[in-house]
């Protein structure tokens, strides 16, 4: 924020002031007053409805293969109790081969779970990356509508904000702004009634 400094004019040399034609020093302009908001910024691009839509379909594409490894993981549990439960009825052949299937289905599920958790959290941080700057966008052009001078990230895990009334948080505002712009219809409830929650992934690269 420019700030400008009333500066005092030094008088010619070689002129003379006598006490009554000297004039008043000029009085500092008054800086402008800054209008601060704060915004949890994560969780609005979460709450948009783009964003409830498009995290919701992104759990709906993973579920078919959680569902899978949970069986899996459900599996290992079953067959680990039973081996547990014949120690001493199997010979040592027998008993090393189901542990070896065991720890071989282990080492499935361990695999497998890194793989859908990589490409899962790619995929959402894709889509928040690429909705979080077009809610920027809207953001941006808010702040400049409502004189705005300066926002604060409270979602940050090293905020700054100690206090701020509810009167400065704007997350809502800008989050009604968003979904005005883009047309998206709100998300239908949950099957509990409740409205669905915002995603929040890791943060996206600095705007």
């Amino acid at each position: 924020m420019k700030r400008t400094l009333a500066l005092i004019a030094t008088l010619a040399s070689g002129l003379t002031l006598s006490a009554t034609a000297q004039t008043p020093a000029a009085t500092p302009a008054a800086a402008p007053t800054a209008k601060i908001a704060v915004i949890a910024f994560d969780q609005a691009v979460g709450m948009t409805n783009e964003g409830q839509r498009d995290f919701a379909d992104l759990k709906k594409k993973y579920a078919p293969k959680e569902a899978s490894l949970n069986a899996l993981s459900d599996e290992i549990e079953k067959l680990t109790k039973d081996l547990q439960a014949q120690s001493g009825k199997l010979s040592e052949e027998e008993s090393a081969s189901k542990a070896k299937a065991i720890d071989d289905k282990k080492k499935q599920l361990d695999r497998e779970s890194e793989d859908l958790r990589n490409a899962g959290q790619q995929e959402m941080q894709d889509k928040y990356n690429a909705l979080a700057s077009k809610v920027y966008d809207v953001l941006q052009a808010y702040a400049e509508q409502q004189g705005i001078t300066l926002i604060l990230d409270v979602s940050q895990q090293q905020s700054p904000v100690l206090y701020a009334g509810q009167g400065s948080n704007i997350t809502k505002a800008v989050i009604d702004a968003y979904n005005a712009k883009s047309g998206v219809p709100a998300p239908p409830p949950a099957a509990n009634g409740e409205a669905p929650k915002g995603v929040t992934p890791a943060k996206p690269a600095a705007h």
